[in-house]
């Protein structure tokens, strides 16, 4: 099995001399670089922001209001990293974090659609006209020399993540994929929300629990049962969906973890706000820590419906991922946070 850290960046960097056209000779793994990004500053925020809802709240003889859809996660403290796994994962260092409100589940077809009904927003992959599909066939389309189950699809995009013959019709309910960080970041500031930071994400991953390295335990599969939308089978050629989906599984299919919140390992890739580095952890601060503070690629979490022990094994709470912050794909989406009002 090859060591996780040759294959752990998973992303095209598609920035070719000259255009598009040589866009696979810059593949590191598995995620699409799109295009540059559109200023987002002019799509309004709905009428109750959940910033909003929050802030009314901040009366302390009053119950904290949780809004709507999302669960209040309590901050504290926790041991975040991991001294076993990969070296971008370590040391393993104590954070401390103030109260959060993060979405029960992923963004949604539906969710998204409705943003881009209120405010015109055009993704990435739309203004490029193409982006990168898993496609383990063998075919005469562009493929990623380095994964070559990556094919280059013209018109695919949210609405049609597989190509032009694929469709989100009847899959309201799944997470919207083929967004990249600045979609993503675009439609958390219209909802009145923000993406959470790579220390949030993994605290609320764990779910209140310690050293675990699920989100629901110790166990990848507790008594026989899968707890996440991961790849069975022997990868990418053999799909023996033992998990009860094949593909793409509609947000909370899965049971929760002690906060309350779903696929928060499997289904799809999720963006966090900060900036990658390498080598943070060693000088990441004590608390509410925010990331470097400039970098080329952004903090993916969570793993996805491809990952597998054989290929990625991103559902563990303490891995870390990245790619270029123009970057989509069709197993990378995303969820919002909203910062809980300070007493």
């Amino acid at each position: 099995m090859r060591r996780f850290h040759e294959i752990a960046s998973e992303r095209l960097k598609l920035r070719p001399p000259g255009g598009m056209a040589g866009w696979a000779t810059g593949l590191s793994l598995v995620l699409i670089s799109c295009g540059s990004r559109e200023d987002a500053a002019s799509t309004a925020p709905p009428a109750a922001r959940a910033e909003s809802a929050a802030a009314a709240t901040s009366s302390p003889a009053r119950p904290l209001e949780i809004p709507a859809e999302m669960a209040l996660i309590p901050g504290g403290r926790f041991v975040m990293g991991a001294g076993d796994g990969f070296s971008h994962e370590a040391p393993p260092h104590e954070v401390l974090l103030e109260p959060y409100f993060l979405d029960l589940h992923e963004v949604t077809n539906a969710q998204f659609a409705a943003f881009v009904q209120a405010t015109g927003y055009r993704t990435e992959a739309e203004r490029w006209g193409w982006s990168v599909v898993f496609s383990p066939d063998t075919d005469e389309r562009e493929r990623a020399a380095e994964a070559p189950w990556w094919a280059k699809v013209e018109g695919a995009d949210w609405r049609h993540p597989s190509g032009p013959g694929s469709t989100i019709d009847g899959r309201e309910s799944n997470p919207v994929v083929q967004v990249s960080w600045h979609d993503a970041e675009a439609y958390c500031r219209w909802a009145g929300k923000r993406l959470p930071t790579e220390a949030e994400w993994e605290f609320a991953a764990r779910g209140g629990l310690e050293g675990s390295p699920y989100p629901w335990g110790d166990d990848l599969t507790p008594d026989g049962r899968w707890m996440a939308n991961i790849w069975q089978g022997f990868f990418p050629g053999e799909s023996d969906p033992k998990d009860g989906h094949a593909g793409l599984a509609s947000v909370g299919s899965y049971s929760p973890n002690g906060y309350g919140l779903h696929d928060m390992a499997g289904n799809v890739w999720e963006w966090c706000a900060d900036w990658y580095g390498p080598s943070y952890y060693a000088t990441s601060p004590p608390k509410n820590p925010q990331g470097p503070p400039a970098g080329e690629e952004k903090v993916l979490r969570g793993g996805s419906f491809l990952c597998s022990a054989q290929y990625c094994i991103g559902y563990r709470v303490a891995h870390r991922n990245k790619a270029t912050p123009d970057s989509g794909l069709d197993n990378v989406g995303f969820r919002c946070a909203v910062s809980a009002p300070q007493p």
